[in-house]
């Protein structure tokens, strides 16, 4: 009989059975991510996230080459963050979005550079808080946030800064024929019409009403503070869409302060020499009433910006042989860093206050990020009785020396930048 033998059949090892598996689906993966690799991202890509916790590293695992430092700071909420908490990291290739000679509308007392100031290095430091990243200041996004409403910075000189700040960040993106300035003595106001916005600024260096608004009284022991009433400045406030308060420098000329209840007519009747916590307490009551009791949340935004450091006593730096912030060109890299021209005792009041308002207020915390700019100030490139300094009063900075205000572009674009991040 002539049948056939059946071959035997070959059994391959499980082992290699599993590998020639992987290999063909390893092949099979390859050829479809790369026949699809037009209309869809590669699959070893992370999709870019904006939660909290994924970091710009992860988002670019593939393409950015590996770091030994990873950044695991998140994307800037203002519900997590903490600005006030981070570090000055300087950056040579950091430009300013103006200039004191391409923005018009900047004090000569803040045009440091215009006004001779040799060095530069103060305009290319940026801030980096710890826990997030802040975003840069965008003036296209600014002037879509204002559209059709009105911005008013409300306070003393360094509110002036910060809004002739605020301005020059802005400005610049806008035809000339779509924007113009009206100054004031004490409310002024730039426009921009192709957006229907304002933003402007409103002298009350106390908040409450003094007998020193308007003139100025020179001497600090002349002044008298109403600290029951903000009515004089108030009208001005009333449908502004967006309020940012500050108040303190004048505050801090003495351990004691003038306060006055009733009409400045009553003469010495109702006044009363008050420790200055205790009035700055007072008055920042009255103004906290008067934003309880107008001010309708669903319409206005208000905000209120911390104390801008005074830099006059070189010691807090230890630098024993300095002359106020004279001639100072770096930061304070000592973290933490707190001087003598900070109150902590009148910053809590401030938080005291706000937290017992109705109406929500946004503290915008600048104290600290700006405690270590001791480089920032307009030191001798300022000006005096609207007179730029003469050579001999540069020569004697322990007298002249401005270190309350700041160079501009400076530091208030930070705080700029942290007051947009918030809007």
């Amino acid at each position: 009989m002539g049948s056939l033998m059946k071959s035997p059949r070959v059994r391959l090892p499980l082992s290699i059975v599993t590998v020639l598996i992987c290999v063909f689906a390893l092949v099979a993966l390859l050829y479809t991510e790369r026949i699809s690799s037009s209309s869809s991202s590669s699959i070893f890509r992370f999709k870019s996230c904006s939660k909290q916790g994924t970091t710009r590293d992860e988002e670019t695992m593939v393409d950015a080459p590996v770091k030994t430092e990873v950044d695991d700071r998140f994307e800037f909420d203002p519900n997590e963050c903490s600005v006030a908490h981070g570090k000055w990291v300087f950056n040579s290739s950091l430009k300013p979005l103006y200039t004191d000679r391409t923005c018009p509308y900047i004090d000569r007392q803040f045009a440091c550079a215009k006004n001779g100031r040799p060095d530069s290095d103060y305009r290319h430091w940026e801030w980096q808080p710890d826990d997030c990243m802040l975003p840069k200041f965008n003036p296209r996004v600014a002037l879509q946030k204002l559209r059709g409403k009105r911005l008013m910075f409300v306070g003393d000189s360094l509110h002036r800064n910060q809004w002739e700040s605020f301005v020059c960040l802005v400005e610049f993106v806008v035809p000339k024929d779509q924007k113009s300035m009206r100054p004031g003595k004490s409310h002024s106001v730039f426009q921009l019409k192709e957006y229907n916005a304002t933003i402007e600024f409103y002298w009350a260096p106390f908040l409450v009403e003094s007998n020193s608004d308007n003139p100025i009284i020179g001497d600090p022991r002349k002044r008298i503070l109403r600290v029951d009433s903000v009515s004089k400045h108030a009208k001005y406030w009333e449908g502004v869409d967006i309020l940012a308060f500050n108040t303190y420098v004048w505050w801090m000329s003495g351990p004691k302060m003038k306060s006055l209840w009733g009409s400045f007519a009553n003469g010495e009747e109702g006044l009363e020499e008050l420790e200055t916590p205790v009035a700055y307490r007072l008055g920042l009551k009255t103004w906290a009433n008067w934003i309880d009791s107008t001010i309708d949340p669903n319409k206005t935004r208000v905000f209120f910006t911390t104390m801008s450091p005074t830099h006059t006593r070189s010691e807090d730096w230890n630098r024993k042989d300095g002359i106020r912030c004279y001639n100072e060109t770096k930061p304070v890299m000592k973290k933490g860093h707190w001087g003598t021209g900070s109150n902590k005792r009148m910053m809590s009041v401030v938080a005291s206050v706000v937290e017992k308002m109705k109406v929500p207020v946004t503290v915008i915390n600048i104290t600290q990020i700006s405690e270590y700019r001791i480089d920032g100030h307009a030191s001798v490139y300022s000006e005096l009785g609207g007179k730029l300094l003469t050579e001999e009063q540069r020569a004697d900075p322990s007298h002249y020396a401005d270190c309350i205000h700041w160079c501009l572009p400076g530091i208030p674009d930070t705080w700029n930048q942290i007051f947009l991040a918030h809007l």
